[in-house]
């Protein structure tokens, strides 16, 4: 094996190795995991009829994927240092495709559950295999405007899922949402094996830290287990704090064990890097803003103005196209200015998006709903794009891939505290306002289990009408639910934009990548 020194990548060289060529195959692969993780959602209802499952048996679809994809994101970052990250990622897109077709073709929830966790175990060998291959084959001064059409990927692939799924279940069938990713699979796997290059530091680790992978493995389970049940469990409840606190004490025994071990998982040094520390948390905080607020936005557009799961996905185009559009002008911005700014002002503008959201009302036009979504667009591009730059920029080239998997982890565990620390605040808000607004309303009284399943219905929009209910009394239910679940999305986005002012202040803590230089335009093994 040759060394990683950088040296210039010529264009003209051919296919393989050529930046440009390795950035279209890496993103169709990272394309396929992004669209998962929210296409399938629109699918839920289809898969529960047919299969004959129970809600609890639907919300694992979602929740096995997530899972796995969490837990082990940083421990497949590093088998891509080890092993090369051209093996890792083929190897990946392989299991992936290969796990979707699967649950296309299953006949049991458990079935489609079981592949869910495969689908999550091979994304996560594709996700930071993709960052530390554009690591190694961008020169610099490049490397941002690469990561940003990344981003773009990422977030176009997240926000236009639910159209592609609902047109998909809609005019197809929900097997197609799956087997969708098997051509694409096929399509990243040529590409990959006709173009990708791989890349090794001379350093490169030559050992696994097995006890350090079971235990911060350990440890992200817990987390994400914690934060999946607590909604169910509530925050209140001794299981949710036991796996908590299990979770706690792996991360200090992971880190206790990480200071002895000759090659560890993740160098604990690696968080000395003050920028890499805050692009970690400035990941985390954008996904806790992102994906918790947007989360009860796609229950107001579907619920309270009652739009099909397509129609949904089209009113957040603005929001998409933003995304589209300022991703690779962020990249370049960040090239010539640094981080920090583009960085800083990008949280501002989501944390003013978010407050706008907070505004909206059940009688909202599209225009007004638009404005907000394209500024959350515009707040979000940069972020993405510097934050992903400054954890893989500020890592030494033999732990790219580690560092790729901090960001994806970072970003997952974000948007799961968010959907449950959010979701708690809404819950909790709706408890407390629905008995009185109900009352207000002069509605027949609700027995405490009553108003216990009414809370619940509320808590996403759905207005609580019985069947045989009198036109008058069910558009008055339906008018006290709308206004209470608003009134519990207000707070949600208001605490989701004081996340992203805490966030602006990270962003003033962050640099361009200390070694961005090492891997850049590296030669070929």
């Amino acid at each position: 094996m040759t060394s990683a020194a950088p040296q210039d990548t010529a264009p003209g060289r051919g296919l393989r190795g050529h930046p440009w060529f390795t950035l279209v195959s890496v993103a169709i692969g990272v394309m396929m995991v992004a669209l998962d993780g929210t296409i399938v959602a629109i699918a839920n209802p289809a898969i529960a009829k047919d299969l004959g499952a129970s809600f609890s048996d639907v919300q694992w679809i979602t929740n096995a994927y997530f899972l796995a994809l969490a837990v082990t994101l940083i421990t497949a970052g590093k088998l891509g240092d080890r092993f090369g990250h051209r093996q890792t990622f083929l190897i990946g897109v392989v299991g992936f495709a290969g796990a979707s077709g699967a649950i296309g073709l299953s006949d049991s929830i458990a079935l489609v559950v079981t592949f869910r966790v495969f689908q999550g175990l091979f994304g996560a060998l594709l996700m930071p295999a993709a960052l530390g291959l554009l690591r190694a084959t961008f020169p610099a001064e490049k490397l941002n405007m690469a990561i940003g059409i990344w981003g773009m990927v990422i977030g176009a692939s997240t926000a236009g899922g639910p159209i592609l799924g609902g047109l998909l279940v809609q005019h197809v069938s929900w097997q197609s949402v799956f087997f969708i990713n098997v051509p694409v699979g096929v399509l990243a796997l040529v590409l990959g094996l006709v173009i990708l290059t791989d890349h090794r530091a001379e350093n490169a680790p030559r050992s696994f830290d097995l006890l350090g992978i079971v235990l911060l493995s350990s440890a992200m389970f817990c987390l994400v287990w914690a934060l999946i049940k607590a909604p169910t469990w509530h925050w209140g409840s001794g299981k949710t704090w036991l796996f908590i606190g299990a979770s706690v004490l792996a991360f200090v025994l992971f880190s206790l064990w990480e200071t002895r071990v000759k090659e560890p998982l993740i160098p604990l040094a690696l968080f000395r890097s003050v920028p890499l520390s805050a692009g970690v948390v400035l990941m985390v905080l954008m996904a806790i803003a992102f994906m918790g607020g947007l989360f009860f936005v796609t229950f107001y557009l579907q619920n309270v103005h009652g739009m099909s799961p397509v129609d949904a996905g089209l009113h957040l185009l603005p929001l998409t196209g933003m995304m589209i559009v300022g991703s690779p002008l962020a990249g370049a911005v960040i090239t010539k200015a640094g981080p920090r700014i583009p960085l800083a002002g990008g949280m501002a503008l989501t944390a003013i998006a978010m407050f706008g959201m907070s505004r909206l009302e059940a009688g909202t036009g599209s225009a007004v709903m638009s404005v907000w979504f394209a500024l959350l667009g515009l707040g979000l591009a940069p972020v993405m794009v510097g934050a992903t730059e400054v954890i893989v920029g500020n890592a030494p080239m033999e732990l790219s891939g580690v560092a790729g998997g901090l960001q994806q982890a970072a970003m997952q565990i974000g948007g799961s505290l968010g959907t449950a620390v959010l979701g708690a605040v809404m819950a909790s808000r709706v408890d407390s306002d629905l008995a009185g607004n109900w009352a207000d309303a002069k509605l027949p009284p609700l027995t405490p289990a009553q108003l216990d399943q009414a809370s619940e219905a509320v808590q996403v929009g759905v207005a609580p009408v019985a069947k045989g209910t009198p036109a008058a009394i069910a558009e008055t239910i339906t008018s006290v639910a709308h206004d209470t679940f608003i009134s519990g999305m207000s707070l949600a986005c208001l605490v989701a934009a004081g996340v992203a002012g805490v966030a602006v202040l990270v962003a003033l803590l962050t640099r361009r990548g200390a070694n961005a230089e090492a891997g850049a335009g590296a030669g070929h093994i």
